[in-house]
């Protein structure tokens, strides 16, 4: 996944629409502040549409990671940084909510989502994305080496795959929390942590995030890379694919897959509610779905959507549903788990 995660570094970027800097007609334009993780990333042009037919004007305020993005709203929410608030998960979406940072609000079309992706009955989110956190391989690498990709969690622990692997540290990195917690779903009771022993044991590298994961030791998206398995997305194999065409580099487990889903939420204080709900509305649009895959990597929520060809021949969410963990249940244990796994892979 090109886009997705970058450095924790708190950025502010003020994105100004060219040429629609003041409204041309009748009505005021109004300039709200979508705040969100550094991997946002939206067409200019289908940006400008929503503001030429609605005059507001999105200032987009990139605030590090998902996690740090939300700890920002969650700080300020006496006096809100923002109007609007994108990029909040299902591993982070108990503290969103217990917080009280979002008020409530249907959002136009939103049952042209699937249930299963509304996981608060009250709206106080509003779900825009799924991007599953899956393990990819490098199909070149096996081949080259006369080995079957892993299919299964427990391929990674054999002997035929020590030192292949790459994974990214729960406790500073977004895919990594959810790897941790596919393995947490996957095996019963306290044997996910006997999972972890065995995966250190086969000399798993663990590095800080999913861009050092990505493009410093995946062998399929680094000429230097030293590790033909890493976790990242479903939907990262089309971010392999030659520049000259041709099949994708990289491949998925699906099997290993943990479900992750994105909200976006109008952020509590707001004095630009009714341009809050707008921009929420235009983001469950099929016009800005449709743009989602190719600019962040992801799926859009609505099963009307149209997605690009690549995703269609080389992204692909597990048939079965995937992995998952009630947000409640993440919220209430997640400190918990980080430090065991600390304890497990890294002491």
């Amino acid at each position: 996944m090109i886009t997705r995660r970058l450095p924790s570094i708190v950025a502010i970027v003020a994105l100004v629409i060219g040429g629609l800097a003041t409204s041309t007609g009748a009505s005021e334009t109004v300039t709200i502040t979508l705040v969100t993780h550094d991997s946002f990333n939206v067409s200019k042009a289908v940006l400008r549409a929503f503001t030429r037919s609605t005059d507001i004007k999105v200032r987009i305020l990139r605030a590090g990671d998902a996690g740090q993005a939300l700890n920002q709203a969650i700080l300020t929410k006496d006096h809100p940084i923002g109007d609007v608030l994108y990029g909040v998960d299902n591993t982070f979406l108990s503290r969103a909510l217990d917080n009280g940072i979002f008020e409530p609000y249907t959002a136009r079309q939103l049952d042209l989502v699937p249930s299963g992706y509304v996981l608060d009955r009250r709206h106080r989110v509003t779900p825009i994305d799924r991007a599953d956190v899956c393990v990819n391989y490098d199909k070149e690498w096996f081949a080259d080496h006369g080995l079957a990709p892993p299919t299964s969690f427990k391929h990674l622990t054999s002997d035929a795959y020590k030192s292949l692997t790459v994974v990214e540290n729960p406790a500073t990195s977004s895919p990594g929390l959810a790897f941790m917690l596919a393995t947490r779903a996957n095996f019963i009771g306290e044997s996910w942590r006997n999972y972890w022993t065995s995966l250190r044991a086969n000399d798993v590298l663990v590095v800080d995030g999913w861009e050092q994961a990505w493009y410093e030791h995946f062998t399929a998206a680094s000429d230097s890379g030293d590790r033909p398995v890493v976790v990242s997305y479903a939907s990262s194999p089309p971010a392999t694919i030659p520049e000259d065409g041709g099949p994708a580099r990289a491949g998925s487990v699906a099997s290993t897959c943990f479900q992750q889903i994105e909200f976006a939420g109008v952020l509590k204080g707001t004095e630009r509610r009714g341009a809050a709900r707008q921009l929420v509305d235009f983001m469950l649009s099929k016009r800005f779905q449709e743009d989602m895959p190719e600019q962040m990597y992801v799926f859009p929520v609505r099963g009307d959507a149209a997605l690009p060809p690549a995703f269609v021949e080389y992204a692909g969410l597990p048939e079965r549903p995937a992995l998952s963990i009630p947000p409640e249940d993440i919220e209430r244990n997640r400190d918990t788990w980080i430090r065991q796994w600390t304890e497990i892979v890294l002491r």
